[in-house]
């Protein structure tokens, strides 16, 4: 079977899945490119070796990287902080590649050497717990400047089933949430509004005193 010129573009992608690009995934940046509907320097990870790259498999000339385009600090990755995290595993849909480990009300935590340090679950979190710390080890930071082809095809195949599943997990989460939306919907037209309401403002005052500790101990450094 003859490789596409989308999967050749993908194979010299970094698979950081970062999104810096303006596309979801390397995958799909490799396919604008092939298509003609993106240029091929618009990978910040990547950088000038990855750019030369894309020019070289696409036929294109080479130019600098695109001004757009955010900077990838590659030498950091996310970090939790476990006096704050409240739980709420609001910051695994966001990760692209599956690098936080984590349940309701449970303690999440980062896989380092799944992190690529994207920033994408740092929206996601509403205590502000996530952080991007420095890799502290240097030969680490190098490695994953310049991660070698054979880590980076298994990341794609991983990513390729992982995407899958977790999609499909999406997929039913989103059916069950529609399901408990009309579920509410009918416990408020019968009455239970105040119960409702008590139970979101609970909520709301649990993440207030989690910032009110994280504001003071910031304070207090």
């Amino acid at each position: 079977m003859t490789e596409t010129l989308a999967t050749r573009l993908d194979a010299a992608l970094p698979q950081h899945q970062c999104q810096r690009c303006g596309y979801d995934d390397c995958r799909s940046y490799a396919e604008a490119i092939a298509a003609g509907k993106a240029d091929i320097n618009r990978c910040s990870p990547g950088g000038e070796l990855v750019i030369e790259s894309l020019a070289e498999l696409a036929g294109r000339a080479l130019r600098p990287l695109a001004a757009d385009v955010e900077p990838f600090p590659m030498d950091q990755v996310a970090r939790i902080d476990p006096a704050t995290c409240i739980g709420c595993t609001k910051c695994l849909p966001p990760c692209p590649v599956d690098a936080i480990v984590g349940a309701p009300k449970y303690l999440h935590e980062v896989m380092e050497v799944a992190c690529t340090g994207c920033g994408l679950c740092i929206p996601a979190c509403p205590v502000d717990c996530i952080s991007l710390v420095a890799v502290e080890d240097e030969a680490a930071a190098a490695r994953r400047m310049n991660p070698p082809t054979a880590r980076t095809g298994l990341e794609r195949a991983r990513l390729m089933h992982r995407g899958g599943e977790l999609r499909e997990r999406y997929r039913r989460h989103e059916a069950r949430r529609a399901t408990s939306q009309r579920r509410r919907k009918r416990e408020l037209d019968t009455g239970d509004a105040d119960d409702l309401d008590a139970r979101r403002a609970e909520i709301a005052a649990a993440v207030e005193r989690v910032r009110a500790r994280r504001a003071e101990r910031a304070r207090q450094r």
